[in-house]
């Protein structure tokens, strides 16, 4: 039999919705671990916010990697990702998406005033094969550097 619930859980249970592992700015939502990574930038950028930095964020990898489902999670989630101005672009392969999110990280080389953000953090994935292809884009990305506010994440799994 089920018991009553008190009145402060059933209130709770009534707001919960599907979009709260996204919408939710603070308290607990359930997620699975790819859900999980398209929140990563939206906590990014709120904790940019925080700082005073107006910050955008750009996500691309090769949609035959093994990191299941990631893309199809991120077009689920285009609405809440273009609120807080991540961009989310597939890749034809690793080195193009690699090579995007490279020139993202190039606001550094604006003239002063002219950037619409202070910085842009980005999420690079793809598979064992592609990270290898794309180490020249890596290693010329890496000794470019970006502005202080860029940041990158490139996750590859073998």
């Amino acid at each position: 039999m089920n018991a009553p619930l008190p009145e402060h859980i059933r209130k709770s249970l009534e707001s919960v919705t599907l979009d709260d592992k996204y919408s939710l700015d603070y308290g607990q939502a359930f997620m699975s671990g790819v859900q999980a990574l398209v929140k990563l930038p939206m906590l990014q950028r709120q904790r940019d916010a925080m700082v005073g930095k107006n910050t955008a964020g750009f996500i691309s990898g090769y949609r035959g990697s093994p990191l299941g489902g990631y893309d199809q999670a991120l077009w689920k989630a285009s609405s809440y990702l273009k609120a807080q101005n991540i961009v989310f672009q597939p890749g034809v392969n690793e080195e193009l998406a690699a090579t995007a999110l490279w020139g993202t990280q190039q606001l550094g080389f604006s003239p002063p005033g002219t950037n619409k953000f202070d910085g842009v953090f980005g999420i690079w994935y793809g598979k064992g094969p592609g990270v290898d292809r794309c180490s020249d884009v890596f290693k010329h990305a890496n000794m470019a550097g970006t502005t202080p506010w860029g940041r990158r994440d490139c996750r590859g799994r073998r």
